[in-house]
């Protein structure tokens, strides 16, 4: 008897081939709700790029050096990330206790990828996280929408908001925007968003009740391996590969994002194109219009090298011969690239959710997960930026070293994207978990 199975003379000698599985239809339902809740963070993050450092410019703390807005410009949008850096692994943890909706209704849309890992199964489970980054990609596109079109609503609608508040909060009517928006989502979700954290299962099959219904004193402990693993035991190979690639991605992708706004907004002498905010909400509003497919991890990694390349040649066509048509070509040219890329994540977030030990980990895994990147984007628009500041101000390289800076990191995080494997990580069920020793 092998493995509980009686092996005789009609025992096969191979096992019959596995049918292929089809895949699991996606609770749509349940799917729509998460991915309206995802829409809240890059609408409220990203409402501010057209207008934040027009903003900067107004509240004078650079004494009218433009060149330096880059400095602060960054740092306020690291702050978002710093904030959510503190808070997001201690309450991943906590969803792995009191679920993941109560998390995510107090805020922490981080819990949402926990959510889709727990609402698909590994045949429609790329399907799931392929919509994870569309999601995103069209938060980051309403969000400087928002921002954009109703920053400033006294210049740009004088018939309708002509009073004298709006001159005195210009930027008041996209931040309300962006949270009414936030107000509704938080509503959809109370009422109709279903728990899907698995719940625990107390294993008492070792140890027999006695007949009043108590388990005996003397009882050892019972070693369950659907329980949550503490963080020594989740800093496994699968686990660190993926969560490295992940920073990378996402310290790339920050840096990008922090950069072009201010790269929009800049005047032509000092290297950027002298766009309005409204301008530059409706061509960073495009990118999410831009979204291909799929794409494979490593590809959406090299595409940031000629995406930063794509900077410096727009910013000398501009000195040479002002925002021509070659220009514009060149922003679809780049809006067109960062679509693509923007599916890297989709790819990623799969590694990520099938390097977890254990299902009940799921949580803690993907607090680790986004403390990691958060802490990687609290770096990214403030390096990025303050290397814009440092290069026009101290004219290196002619103001062009910061790209030189930024290609050359893709350059090396590619070797990273090297350890991944080509299939992701064999998924785990709880009763293949071994407890730490």
């Amino acid at each position: 008897m092998i493995n509980n199975h009686i092996v005789n003379e009609e025992t096969a000698l191979l096992a019959p081939a596995k049918k292929l599985q089809k895949p699991t239809p996606l609770p749509k339902v349940q799917i729509g709700i998460v991915l309206l809740l995802q829409l809240c963070e890059p609408i409220t993050s990203q409402s501010i790029y057209p207008y934040i450092n027009q903003l900067i410019s107004e509240l004078d703390i650079t004494g009218g050096d433009e060149r330096k807005v880059g400095y602060y410009a960054g740092l306020i949008q690291s702050l978002f990330y710093l904030s959510e850096t503190i808070m997001v692994m201690q309450w991943s943890r906590i969803s792995d206790h009191i679920g993941r909706k109560p998390i995510i209704l107090i805020g922490l849309v981080g819990v949402i990828k926990s959510v889709m890992g727990e609402l698909t199964d590994p045949s429609n489970r790329a399907q799931g996280f392929s919509l994870i980054p569309a999601a995103s990609a069209a938060g980051a596109t309403l969000g400087p929408l928002v921002g954009g079109t109703f920053a400033r609503p006294r210049e740009q609608f004088p018939r309708v908001f002509g009073g004298q508040f709006w001159q005195d909060y210009p930027y008041f009517l996209p931040c309300l925007v962006a949270s009414s928006f936030v107000c509704v989502s938080f509503i959809i979700g109370l009422l109709f968003l279903k728990e899907t954290a698995p719940k625990r299962v107390i294993d008492r099959g070792r140890f027999p009740l006695a007949s009043g219904g108590v388990t005996p004193a003397d009882a050892p402990p019972v070693c369950s391996h659907s329980e949550v693993l503490p963080l020594r035991d989740l800093l496994v190979r699968p686990v660190v590969i993926s969560i490295s690639n992940y920073m990378a991605l996402a310290f790339l992708d920050i840096m990008l994002n922090a950069l072009l706004p201010l790269f929009f907004a800049m005047p032509i002498h000092i290297g950027g194109l002298g766009f309005k905010p409204s301008t530059i909400g409706y061509i960073m509003g495009l990118y999410g219009l831009a979204l291909w497919r799929t794409a494979r991890f490593p590809g959406g990694i090299m595409l940031f090298m000629p995406m930063f390349l794509l900077f410096p040649v727009m910013s000398l066509i501009a000195r040479r011969s002002g925002v021509n048509f070659a220009v514009k070509l060149i922003i679809a040219l780049l809006l067109s690239l960062m679509g693509f890329m923007e599916m890297a994540f989709g790819c990623i977030f799969i590694y990520v959710m099938a390097s977890s030990p254990n299902k009940h980990s799921l949580g803690a895994t993907n607090g680790l997960s986004q403390m990691s990147v958060s802490l990687i984007r609290a770096v990214g628009p403030a390096l990025a930026t303050s290397l814009f500041s440092l290069s026009v101000e101290k004219n290196v390289l002619g103001g062009y070293a910061v790209y030189v800076v930024l290609f050359c990191i893709p350059c090396l995080v590619i070797f990273l994207a090297v350890l991944l494997p080509e299939k992701v990580w064999e998924e785990k069920d709880d009763d293949d978990v071994k407890p730490s020793d």
